[in-house]
């Protein structure tokens, strides 16, 4: 579970108040500490146990300064803004749900921090409209409605649409019971590093020699 408290922000209106809006926090960088309202339903935001393990693990290897980051499934947009926080440049964040996509333009506003993207609608849909440069980092962090087949043709559509190109890192959260991705060929699996009921499947993409003797 996430670390969430019924406190509202400032700046968020009083009828989320009234909606009992949940919040979580930035954990570090130079919004550190700045609360993030969480969309009522239909989101599951990663912990802060969870994300500040995962944003270690990052600046202790890839590194996020001057990064280009892709937040799939953004809900709250903490990832997003934990990734800025902390030296990104640019966090593209996709969200389908309407409330989630107000809630998300909100935080924006509570963080104040350039480089911020917010695009509403289907993650495989954004994806298909393809990106003219690729992303340093895309981190996927799915509802358990979305199954097996539906993030394998996700993740090919990262590859596809040109989101991503080789060097970059994708990271996928699931529920440890629902296993590691389906990893398209150029996405290498790396590791996977289990949290309680959470689970992190890390892989990075490499060249394909499509050519065949």
């Amino acid at each position: 579970m996430a670390d969430v408290r019924r406190v509202t922000p400032p700046g968020l209106p009083r009828g989320l108040v009234r909606h009992h809006m949940e919040v979580t926090r930035i954990v570090a960088g130079a919004a550190g500490g700045r609360r993030l309202a969480v969309p009522p339903k239909g989101t599951r935001p990663t912990s802060d146990r969870v994300r500040e393990a995962l944003f270690s693990a990052l600046e202790a290897g890839v590194g996020l300064h001057g990064a280009r980051v892709l937040d799939l499934y953004a809900g709250s947009g903490a990832l997003g803004f934990e990734a800025l926080s902390r030296g990104a440049v640019l966090a593209t964040m996709v969200e389908a749900d309407r409330n989630a996509v107000g809630v998300l333009k909100r935080n924006a506003a509570i963080v104040a921090l350039p480089g911020v993207d917010i695009r509403a609608g289907r993650v495989t849909q954004v994806l298909s409209t393809g990106s003219a440069e690729p992303y340093d980092l895309v981190m996927a962090d799915p509802p358990y409605a979305v199954e097996g087949p539906e993030l394998a043709v996700m993740l090919n559509a990262l590859v596809d649409y040109g989101w991503t190109a080789p060097g970059s890192t994708v990271i996928v959260e699931r529920a440890t019971r629902a296993g590691a991705p389906d990893w398209p060929a150029a996405l290498v699996p790396e590791r996977s590093r289990r949290y309680g009921d959470t689970e992190l499947h890390w892989a990075s993409q490499v060249s394909v020699d499509t050519d065949s003797d």
